[in-house]
């Protein structure tokens, strides 16, 4: 199977209820854009919503970071870059682009994931076959560049004199 480089989601529009006071998408749904091109992701690695109901295994994101980068109104439509950047066997780290469909970049969001075993809940090994979807897309992923934005860390730099 071929797997898309970077793995880019259906498009998406913006909905009425998710327009707050300011006039623009609030930052809440920007989360949700991501999660769901994560879910379409996640499906090329055999790690969606059948996984975790047959198998009691699912992935918890520990850590997200997100650069909101340009507004998204009412009536834009987006869709959701995903790039798997790391992986062990029981984490992996994805960087994603919101860009509306004319090109440009909305907002980025960088993941830390943990595979969990529903069970404990614990974080757990990912099954052979698991690993070696994701490891597979790691490598599709790997002739990439490094995206430019991941990385980042929040704080407030000082001039020097």
């Amino acid at each position: 199977m071929s797997l898309p480089v970077p793995f880019v989601s259906d498009i998406m529009d913006i909905q009425k209820d998710w327009i707050d006071y300011n006039g623009h998408l609030n930052m809440a749904y920007y989360n949700v854009l991501l999660d769901r091109a994560s879910d379409e992701a996640f499906e090329l690695m055999g790690l969606g919503p059948a996984y975790a109901k047959e198998r009691k295994l699912t992935v918890y994101t520990a850590e997200v970071h997100i650069c909101y980068v340009q507004e998204l109104h009412l009536g834009d439509r987006v869709r959701v870059s995903f790039q798997l950047l790391d992986h062990d066997e029981k984490r992996f780290t994805a960087y994603q682009e919101i860009r509306h469909v004319d090109g440009w970049l909305a907002a980025t969001s960088e993941t830390l994931s943990l595979h969990i075993d529903m069970a404990g809940p614990k974080v757990a090994p990912y099954p052979a076959d698991i690993a070696e979807k994701v490891a597979a897309m790691h490598s599709a992923h790997a002739v990439l560049p490094k995206p430019e934005r991941s990385g980042r860390s929040i704080g407030i730099r000082r001039k020097t004199s």
